[in-house]
């Protein structure tokens, strides 16, 4: 089976999809598909994991307005032959023209599209540039959402969130996996840190964990919070004018980290903390269980299993909310601070390893080629 993956970049290593979209490309090749994964960037053809990587030219680049919707004729031209080769187009994300070319490339060829909307169909990420988003629908992408032999979710919320904007294609509810690093045994240092990391956007609810962090005075004593990401729309600046505000030394705002150094950063914690307000799947929590953190997670995200798996809190929007589960964790004995780490761990490498998701996905695709009854992971 010839599977071609499609997203418009791969290059922002701080987006979720330039993590998750190669690794579940190369988790699908292991699972014994041939599979191409097309992207717009400096044009080089790269073989890596069995999966063969083209990048194709970006059209108008210098022009700001099309910049931003990431045209490329070779990338349309290459999927619409590539399509007639191929049995299954995958493109994930919308509202760019590398979310349109291959589902006009999949309905020329007769072929099945599936469509992983990664996010873009939550209610806070349509509140940004709304008018753009509905007009780019009405003329391109609904006709290419419907078009969609099968929508990707991952999560339960995230199939909520496609069928509250009207679709009822099949979904396939196939969780990302996550990258193991080895298993530490460093004990936690005396200097106690509570880190959050990821984007600094306000759909983040950062703002809110730094008045929950203001909230818990002298039941923080000893502890540092740690906000670390690339900012964006100058949020960065507008925390940071919050915990001066607020006379809070202990919070650091930083910049990005990347491959060993973010790995540092979840090692040198002792809790991870996630306050968003809307996440399909939410990376950075997967990311630190791996690395043995116990999480806090708002219920904008949807993990509601780190309650069940013992590894952490998942809790209602707030100030309030976030700051009295704060004051618990902080509270907890190091020894089992590390002890909800490790069940965490434990529940990653159990069901969120990259294979367990590829084995899943080649089902998916394999049901869309030959039919008969889908497998456990569609809903119809």
């Amino acid at each position: 089976m010839r599977v071609i993956q499609v997203v418009a970049s791969v290059t922002d290593e701080a987006a979720g999809p330039s993590y998750s979209v190669p690794r579940l490309s190369a988790s699908v090749a292991r699972a014994g598909a041939s599979v191409d994964l097309f992207t717009i960037g400096p044009a080089r053809d790269v073989a890596s994991d069995g999966v063969v990587q083209t990048s194709f030219a970006q059209d108008l680049a210098q022009v700001p307005g099309a910049k931003r919707l990431w045209l490329s004729s070779e990338m349309r031209r290459s999927l619409f032959h590539e399509a007639r080769h191929a049995e299954i187009l995958h493109m994930h994300g919308l509202w760019l023209m590398p979310n349109i070319y291959p589902a006009d490339a999949a309905r020329a060829a007769r072929k099945p599209l599936v469509i992983s909307p990664r996010g873009m169909l939550g209610a806070p990420a349509l509140r940004f540039s709304p008018l753009k988003k509905r007009a780019f629908w009405r003329v391109l992408q609904e006709r290419a959402a419907l078009s969609a032999s099968l929508m990707h979710a991952t999560s339960e919320a995230e199939f909520e969130d496609i069928r509250a904007y009207g679709l009822t294609n099949p979904v396939a509810i196939i969780p990302n996996g996550v990258d193991l690093p080895p298993v530490s045994g460093v004990t936690r240092r005396r200097s106690r840190t509570v880190l959050s990391l990821g984007r600094i956007h306000p759909k983040k609810g950062l703002d809110t964990l730094v008045r929950a962090w203001a909230r818990l005075g002298g039941r923080a004593e000893g502890w540092r919070l740690r906000i670390v990401g690339p900012s964006e729309v100058g949020h960065a600046e507008k925390l940071r004018g919050l915990a001066s505000d607020l006379n809070l030394a202990t919070v650091d705002i930083e910049g990005p980290l990347f491959g060993d150094d973010k790995l540092a950063a979840y090692r040198q914690a002792d809790l991870f903390v996630l306050p968003t307000q809307h996440e399909n799947f939410a990376m950075t929590v997967a990311e630190a269980l791996a690395a043995q953190l116990p999480v806090i997670s708002s219920k904008g995200a949807p993990w509601s299993g780190l309650e069940r798996e013992r590894c952490g809190w998942w809790i209602d929007h707030g100030d309030e909310p976030l700051a009295a589960a704060l004051a618990h964790a902080l509270a907890l004995p190091i020894d089992e601070l590390a002890a909800m780490g490790n069940r965490g761990r434990d529940w990653m490498e159990r069901e969120y390893s990259w294979n367990r998701v590829g084995r899943e996905m080649f089902e998916a695709y394999r049901w869309l080629v030959l039919k008969g009854p889908p497998p456990s992971t569609v809903r119809l």
